[in-house]
């Protein structure tokens, strides 16, 4: 027998709905804490033999799709604050890997774009991620491979759009 709350919601059904979202919360903690982890950085950064921060492999992604953009975009699409962007880019360039240049007539605008050697690296990286990904998806059916990329697709639109909503006071037994 099914008991409902007072909307005629199924009780059950919100029990298994909070314990079905706890358990996900749960396995993509461990996910991130992983994909964060120094100790995994640094067998990539053995394995790519050059050492590139998390958030300069994503500059040098976006830069590798847009070709050069400018620093306010590159920021955007980043999903950085600009100020740090910018510092991340004066280390990225003075390690060879971007370059700046005015964009035009207007010096207030600075393009960023990969040199050279900074696409090279960049693409190295993904052979060597793509590798890696092979290797712990190789008894993955074809249709798990798909539906995990669609799931992720989907789930990490969904964080950049929902917005959080506070969850009320804390008490003072749990303040911490």
């Amino acid at each position: 027998m099914s008991r409902s709350n007072a909307d005629g919601a199924s009780v059950e059904g919100a029990v298994a709905d909070v314990t079905d979202v706890t358990e996900a919360e749960r396995a993509l903690e461990g996910l991130f804490r992983l994909s964060m982890s120094r100790r995994v950085h640094d067998r990539q950064t053995a394995a790519v033999g050059v050492s590139v921060t998390r958030a300069g492999y994503a500059v040098l992604r976006c830069l590798d799709g847009a070709g050069e953009s400018t620093m306010g975009d590159l920021a955007r699409s980043c999903v950085m604050d600009p100020a740090a962007a910018a510092r991340l880019v004066k280390t990225l360039e003075s390690d060879g890997l971007v370059e700046r240049a005015s964009a035009g007539d207007d010096a207030r605008f600075v393009r960023v774009r990969l040199t050279a050697d900074g696409r090279d690296i960049y693409r190295h990286v993904v052979d060597v991620r793509v590798d890696y990904l092979r290797k712990v998806l190789a008894d993955w059916s074809p249709q798990d491979r798909a539906e995990l990329v669609r799931l992720v697709d989907r789930l990490v639109g969904d964080l950049a759009t929902v917005p959080f909503h506070p969850a009320g006071p804390i008490s003072a037994k749990d303040d911490r």
